[in-house]
């Protein structure tokens, strides 16, 4: 099981980084336009100096901003030339015909690949065949167009692991708590999850309500 962290935000990430939970970043162009305007090198540049800050290799995963399949590859070979010195660098390409040419010319070069944008198993299995080393299905999205979620990752999640495929497989498009929790039991190996659901995801009143008597009964002793 693990937990990437969907935001491009230094403060969430760094929130995150201190607690020891996070096992991947990802970010893609919609979360980078939440952020200052400014340089989309610079940005990547100062998410992985925060990574290493805390002594961290963690997957980060950083998408195409196009859909020509040629300038994918541009963009892609560019992110690696600015960002080589980082091992642990995915490149998000979305899923499409005209996309699985650059999946299969940058897997060529041994590039890292986080395919995204998956709504269908049927999606999933090309992204695979392709060679994605990551493979995004997206839950919210996917239930927004009247289908099952969680129906979809099992059956994916049950078709890779019986064929040995070794492409892993992430959920995204997290919009509430049981989300995660759901994802996980339909198969997922990975969630990335929006980092305004982690504070919460942690808390429970009873945890609350136990702490508190705990405290106070070792108050009354101590009196």
């Amino acid at each position: 099981m693990k937990i990437f962290v969907d935001s491009a935000n230094f403060v969430e990430l760094e929130e995150a980084l201190k607690r020891g939970f996070a096992s991947g970043i990802t970010t893609n162009p919609a979360i980078m336009a939440k952020e200052k305007k400014g340089s989309f090198l610079e940005h990547i540049r100062r998410i992985i100096e925060l990574i290493k800050a805390y002594d961290y290799d963690l997957p980060l995963s950083v998408e195409v901003f196009t859909k020509d399949s040629e300038e994918m590859v541009r963009q892609a070979r560019e992110f690696l030339r600015q960002f080589g010195d980082y091992r642990n660098l995915y490149i998000k390409v979305p899923i499409g015909w005209d996309e699985l040419k650059a999946i299969h010319a940058l897997k060529r070069d041994g590039v890292k690949i986080n395919c995204t944008c998956c709504m269908s198993m049927n999606q999933a299995l090309m992204a695979s065949a392709a060679g994605a080393d990551f493979v995004s299905l997206f839950w919210g999205r996917i239930r927004d167009i009247g289908h099952d979620a969680a129906e979809v990752v099992r059956q994916t999640a049950e078709v890779f692991h019986r064929n040995g495929v070794r492409s892993e497989l992430v959920v995204g498009s997290i919009r509430h708590i049981v989300d995660v929790t759901e994802a996980f039991r339909a198969g997922a190996d990975i969630v990335t999850v929006p980092p305004r659901f982690f504070r919460a995801f942690c808390s429970h009143p009873k945890t609350d309500e136990a702490v508190d008597q705990f405290l106070n009964e070792f108050r009354a002793w101590q009196e």
